[in-house]
């Protein structure tokens, strides 16, 4: 099984006294955009790690059978946590993880289903999305990189790993840079409306 870690616990910090993931984008709260194509995509389960003002994310979420929430109490002490938080979840029989951010609407299924199929046929450790030299997210590992992530701290990701094991990764080239677009400022929201 191949299953996707959802990163939906962080603060917005960055758009004052609004939680961006909860905050509409053409008429749809933000974190429903990846969850739809989540759900619609081969993964099987889908583990959404929240955090800050998770009662508030719970309430709007999408519904699925494919969608397990979990609370990252540690929240605060960066990306890392909230990674860490969601492996608990994966079964160390998997074949692999991906691990996808909750801000990023412009990823499809298509996206997600390249990363599945790579993992599941090939044996590199990572599994990217690439465009020209920018590699983006989501990310996809084989279970072998599990015990890998028990090292991180603090604001470390995903790429993190890609870089490490950048000779281990398999890119899977994509038509366009538009799908790695993660929203963080206010703006964000209206420049694509």
């Amino acid at each position: 099984m191949i299953s996707a870690i959802l990163l939906a616990a962080g603060e917005s910090k960055r758009i004052p006294f609004e939680n961006k993931l909860i905050k509409n984008f053409k008429n749809k709260p933000l974190i429903n955009y990846i969850l739809k194509f989540l759900v619609k995509s081969k993964v099987k389960k889908i583990i959404v790690v929240l955090g800050f003002e998770h009662s508030h994310i719970k309430k709007i979420i999408l519904k699925s059978k494919k969608i397990k929430l979990i609370i990252n109490k540690n929240y605060r002490k960066g990306i890392s946590s909230s990674i860490k938080t969601g492996l608990k979840k994966i079964n160390k029989k998997d074949k692999g993880f991906m691990v996808v951010l909750s801000d990023m609407p412009f990823v499809r299924s298509i996206h997600i289903n390249k990363i599945y199929n790579s993992i599941l046929k090939k044996d590199n450790l990572v599994h990217a999305l690439k465009y020209k030299d920018k590699i983006g997210n989501p990310i996809g590992f084989n279970i072998k990189v599990l015990s890998k992530f028990k090292k991180i701290k603090g604001d470390i990701g995903a790429k993190y790993m890609v870089k490490r094991l950048s000779k281990n990764t398999n890119f899977i080239k994509v038509s366009t840079n538009k799908i790695f677009k993660d929203f963080d400022l206010k703006k964000d929201f209206n420049l694509f409306e």
